[in-house]
């Protein structure tokens, strides 16, 4: 008989959070690829972070119907648009509650002064908590929110204005995100007054659907069911538990153990026995993703347009896809996914083509045997299953062009801080969409207001740039693809990232796993779901 492991010893013996659990309590244990950088969504724009942070612990007033892109209310139950579009008036639901947990008790229900709180300490650099807690919400400023909201106030206690600058044809989508959790001001002034304005992202205190235990960085984590839910049907699970592992294969073994109901990012050679399982399901989406090379212009030779086009072209994508998706991928050709509306199929790729790319690396003037970094990320995403073999293909491919690449990895939070800083010559990354707009891919990714969070190639083109803020700008929709196929030509022309592919998104789990959802955005939530063993 197979000995059982600390989890599910712990599991059986009621005792997974340290307390008296009924054994037949409804527990579910998620085998998760990383450690978050942090508790507080607005810091953060990676699905690792918001996995166990805005899709667990918080709301935002907001929210995708899960397994969809459409945007239903959440901490807002309706909203009223002007007739010019730039005021916003948000009805909040009454009768939300914060969690109460060992280091706060709340004594008010949510209301407008946490929706203020929220986004005026993203707005406001000068905000009391943000000097005494300096931090940067990258996706808040990527997306131009810090620019284009002119003011955020209360009107009453359960409602509140937004005023905008200019109009944003996706904003109730960009508050539908996770980086907009709405944090308690309440909180905020108790950690504000004890000087622990820091707590906020260790300690958090949110009104989702499971309330935090207890944190383990790179071991695991422990939520609760949160009892006191404002859609308390949407909480089956009494226990839930992310138990981190960054190799897959390992995620996958403890999937057919019993060891974790449900895991992410397969590696596609696990995908046949996987499938094979009677115990498991293997359900799978087409992915809303892209994983690609951005090549950093800030720095030499990169900031030469010939030698970007010369790197793009030494790739082999195809040989890349098939070893490293192994039929799972579907070469990429623009900057974002096919699936994405205003989607310009005309733009066609350079094709492959190593003895051009070796002329225009001499016409640049670049010399056989020079040494670059390429980045590799250390962790499996659903947009790059293997990012250490397709480094070393790329080391091969470019090697055979006359150029070395050093390859480097660091820890996933540190790579991604180091990559903001712009420390890298080419890195691999990718991209899940988050609200099915084009400007998540176009603006957030490639925009001039990006370059200091997600636009990781620091390329900011004037002519790109005001076309995509054009056409987020008119709610006419014939009008927004017009401009952002125009957008698309620029960007391809100018090659600041080399798209590789986007990928099947697979998500295996025990059979006894009920009411999942696969997400186009490639988050995990476990809200309405249960587990049936």
């Amino acid at each position: 008989m197979r000995q059982k492991s600390p989890l599910q010893a712990l599991l059986a013996a009621g005792m997974i959070l340290g307390s008296s659990v009924s054994v037949a309590a409804n527990n579910l244990v998620f085998c998760s690829e990383g450690s978050p950088a942090g508790f507080d969504p607005g810091q953060y724009t990676t699905g690792t972070d918001f996995d166990a942070t805005s899709e667990t612990l918080f709301n935002r007033l907001a929210q995708f119907k899960r397994g969809s892109t459409q945007v239903e209310p959440a901490l807002a139950r309706s909203w009223d648009i002007s007739e010019d579009g730039k005021r916003y008036v948000f009805h909040l639901r009454p009768g939300v509650k914060f969690h109460t947990t060992a280091y706060f008790k709340p004594s008010r229900d949510f209301n407008a002064d946490d929706v203020v709180f929220t986004f005026q300490r993203m707005l406001d650099k000068e905000h009391p908590f943000r000097k005494a807690y300096p931090t940067e919400f990258p996706y808040f400023t990527d997306m131009g929110l810090d620019a284009n909201i002119a003011k955020v106030e209360k009107l009453d206690d359960l409602t509140v204005a937004f005023t905008l600058n200019q109009v944003d044809a996706a904003f109730i989508q960009n508050l539908a995100m996770n980086f907009a959790a709405i944090q308690s001001a309440e909180y905020a002034d108790q950690l504000l007054e004890a000087g622990k304005a820091a707590d906020i992202n260790q300690k958090p205190i949110g009104t989702g659907p499971f309330v935090l235990k207890r944190y383990q960085k790179d071991a695991q984590i422990r939520f609760t069911g949160n009892k006191d839910y404002w859609k308390p049907e949407d909480v089956k699970i009494d226990n839930l538990i992310f138990a981190i592992n960054t190799d897959a294969s390992v995620r996958a073994q403890k999937l057919k153990a019993g060891e974790c109901q449900i895991t992410l990012n397969p590696r596609p050679a696990d995908l046949a026995s996987l499938k094979a399982d009677p115990r498991l399901v293997v359900p799978s989406e087409p992915g809303f993703n892209l994983g690609y090379i951005a090549y950093n212009v800030t720095r030499a030779p990169f900031d030469k347009l010939e030698v970007r086009q010369a790197l793009d072209m030494a790739v082999n994508k195809q040989a890349i896809i098939d070893a490293v998706y192994q039929g799972a991928g579907q070469l990429a050709v623009n900057g974002m996914p096919p699936t994405q509306w205003s989607y310009d199929e005309t733009i066609k790729d350079a094709g492959y083509d190593p003895e051009k790319a070796k002329a225009l690396l001499k016409a640049a003037g670049v010399a056989e045997g020079t040494e670059i970094s390429l980045w590799a990320m250390p962790v499996q995403r659903a947009y790059n299953p293997n990012a250490k073999l397709m480094a070393e293909m790329l080391q091969a491919d470019w090697a055979k062009v006359g150029i070395k690449a050093r390859i480097v990895t660091y820890e996933w939070g540190e790579y991604i801080k180091r990559a903001h800083n712009g420390e890298h010559d080419a890195m691999l990354i990718g991209w899940t969409g988050d609200n099915g707009d084009p400007d998540n891919w176009l603006g957030t990714l490639y925009g001039c207001d990006a370059v200091d969070g997600n636009n990781f190639s620091k390329w900011c083109d004037a002519n790109y740039d005001k076309l995509v803020k054009a056409a987020k700008s008119t709610s006419d929709t014939a009008r927004r693809t017009e401009l952002y196929k125009q957008a698309q030509h620029v960007l391809k022309e100018q090659v600041p990232i080399t798209p590789i592919a986007h990928s099947t998104v697979y998500q295996p789990m025990r059979a006894s796993v009920k009411d999942f959802l696969i997400s186009p955005f490639g988050r995990n939530s476990f809200y309405g779901v249960r587990n049936e063993p």
